[in-house]
């Protein structure tokens, strides 16, 4: 019974992180769509919510590299000293996307009207971030 509500609630988690990863890609995409006409579609908004969604849902709460049983560390010292790449990628993507939706209703509640490379510039880290949270979710999925 125990095992059960720990994989709901692991499910409910995930779904959560979702829901505001599309959220925040929601605020990134009305942003982008009023300033920039050409990217003011319902596709865009969907391919941005999509995303969002689909970059918090892979991209946080990563599974750790694999380690031995004995000491947390590797017989070998195979991680010893280095990067656990999945983790990284996916810090620094959480980091970009969220900075960029937080940038995004900053702009929208205090009703500025930025110059359009920083509009850019935010899209751009709303992007790579999303996608750096995807591809650390995949590897670190992948490699278990």
């Amino acid at each position: 019974m125990q095992t059960l509500v720990r994989k709901v609630a692991h499910v409910l988690e995930r779904l959560g992180l979702a829901m505001a990863g599309a959220a925040s890609g929601l605020f990134v995409a009305a942003l982008v769509g009023t300033s920039y006409s050409a990217l003011t579609n319902q596709a865009f908004l969907l391919l941005m919510m999509i995303g969002g969604a689909i970059g918090f849902y892979l991209g946080i709460d990563t599974p750790q590299s694999p380690l031995s049983p004995s000491a947390g560390r590797p017989a070998d010292g195979a991680w010893v000293g280095k990067i656990d790449a999945p983790e990284l990628l996916s810090a620094v993507g959480t980091f970009l996307a969220a900075f960029s939706a937080f940038a995004c209703v900053g702009v929208i509640v205090l009703r500025h009207d930025p110059h359009l490379v920083w509009i850019l510039m935010i899209m751009a880290g709303w992007v790579v971030g999303v996608t750096m949270q995807i591809v650390a979710g995949t590897i670190a999925r992948l490699r278990r």
